[in-house]
């Protein structure tokens, strides 16, 4: 759907979805063969667009998500910031970077022919919109500037939790692109909340790529119809992460206090609608734990938070908070009381190893601003917690300096499970750079080896081709596409 506002407010037909794929189909060889001049024209273009309407952007998108302007103009900068990131990738000639094995005569294996990898587009993206990030996650957001970047014409999915924002940034996005010189049907946009837009999208035959960043339910759903199709494509899906926070005994005895502040700030930060939100802490069965978890569990009960980004996300964290303090397992230790008619209380509570250990339930990921403390007797044990929680964006691992054997395994450990390994600080903030990693083993991510935050996202919407003795008008082209 690439037309007015009420339409983009409204529910895609099956043959507005089709439409709007087709007009990504009908100039994807035109942008795959993009000058580096074209494409970092366009992205510039978007990042000046979007400030110059800041003060407009900022306040629907404040009535819409509740998350405050200060949160909303800092994540409008990091939106702004990465457009130009990617711009100056493409100006660098990134996406055009070519491998030239020069000919060298004689028998295999040392003799072969002339070998150029280079890489090419893989073709319209289907980019579904994030609801916790409604600028850096979503219509401009990280996944379509990487794909923009790569050559790749972009189809996004606006999240229903904020319409009003996706359509804005959508028409001004239009007027960005025409301004830039970049063919029309470069972006497009489709929206609704039934389950039935998402499935269309991605069974499309000419979607060539699915970028996702949501729930682990929700991703799951469109891996499945992937899957299905005849030709199943690449899903880059971000499903979310409990983030464990792992607190070694020589931190909690020299700066306890400052962790208990910090960790329960970054607990509640966005009401704890992040991905990155530290949702374990893991720390050995000692007196200097129990009472950084008594310190933890007061700075969690005097932090402030507002509403939830929709009904729906607040309805699942009360579900999901009341389902973990009535475990047998589970000991609340903050003392306020969920209200539906004010806004969420965060939630600490202490559980028993062996039941988190057994109990898959337990390991599940609350979206808001909840956590759950598992103390452990031993780094073996410990190690156990590790593997049982699987797969994670983030492991944190405070008071790891020593470079002993047991603190060696226990680093070994968070990087057998996590995308990004902090030894200062909390996860939430992701630095947009060229080493990020906002990824994961299984289940925080469907591909590990690739990243949705960092110059490194446009790798994923690139394909190597190798061109064996190609003609010299071919080599000229510097890795440019047909």
């Amino acid at each position: 759907m690439t037309t007015n506002s009420s339409m983009a407010l409204q529910e895609s037909t099956l043959a507005q979805i089709d439409a709007a794929v087709r007009s990504a189909v009908d100039i994807n060889d035109q942008w795959a063969a993009s000058s580096p001049a074209a494409r970092s024209a366009l992205l510039r273009e978007l990042a000046s667009a979007l400030e110059a309407d800041r003060e407009r952007l900022v306040g629907i998108a404040n009535e819409e998500s509740f998350l405050g302007t200060a949160r909303l103009n800092g994540e409008l900068d990091r939106t702004a910031f990465q457009l130009r990131a990617f711009a100056d990738a493409v100006d660098a000639g990134e996406p055009f970077a070519v491998i030239d094995d020069e000919a060298v005569p004689g028998a295999p294996p040392a003799g072969h022919p002339r070998l150029l990898r280079v890489n090419v587009p893989l073709g319209p993206v289907a980019m579904f919109s994030a609801s916790n990030f409604p600028f850096a996650f979503s219509v401009l957001g990280g996944d379509t500037a990487s794909a923009l970047a790569a050559g790749c014409p972009v189809v996004v999915k606006a999240h229903p939790a904020h319409p009003g924002l996706s359509n804005a940034v959508f028409e001004l996005a239009l007027a960005a692109a025409q301004r830039s010189g970049a063919p029309a049907g470069v972006l497009s946009m489709v929206s609704g909340a039934s389950r039935e837009v998402g499935v269309h999208l991605v069974r499309h035959a000419d979607i060539a790529a699915v970028a996702f960043t949501g729930s682990y339910v929700g991703g799951m759903a469109l891996q499945k119809e992937i899957n299905a199709r005849p030709r199943p494509i690449p899903f880059f899906g971000e499903l979310g992460s409990i983030n464990p926070i792992i607190a070694l005994p020589a931190a909690l005895e020299t700066r306890g206090a400052e962790l208990a502040a910090t960790l329960a700030a970054s607990i509640a930060q966005g009401c704890g609608q992040f991905c990155t939100s530290p949702g374990v802490l893991i720390a050995y069965d000692n007196a200097v734990t129990d009472a950084f978890v008594s310190q933890l569990a007061a700075a969690m009960d005097s932090q402030n938070t507002h509403a939830m980004l929709s009904p729906g996300i607040r309805n699942a964290f009360n579900e999901g908070v009341a389902r973990l303090n009535r475990h047998p397992a589970a000991k609340r230790v903050t003392t306020g009381e969920q209200n539906g008619e004010k806004h969420p209380v965060p939630n600490l509570v202490l559980l028993d190893t062996g039941a988190f250990l057994r109990d898959h339930a337990l390991r599940e990921e609350i979206f808001g601003p909840s956590c759950v403390v598992v103390k452990v007797k031993s780094s073996e044990q410990l190690l156990q917690v590790l593997a049982a929680i699987g797969g994670s964006l983030t492991v944190t691992v405070w008071g790891a300096e020593g470079n002993d054997a047991e603190t060696m395994s226990i680093v070994r450990g968070a990087i057998r499970i996590a995308g990004r390994v902090l030894f200062n600080g909390v996860p939430t903030g992701v630095a947009v750079t060229r080493a990020q990693h906002h990824g994961g083993p299984f289940p925080s991510s469907t591909q590990p080896q690739t990243t949705s935050v960092g110059l490194m996202a446009m790798q994923r919407f690139l394909r190597p081709v190798a061109l064996q003795e190609a003609p010299a008008w071919l080599a000229g082209r510097g890795g440019i596409p047909l």
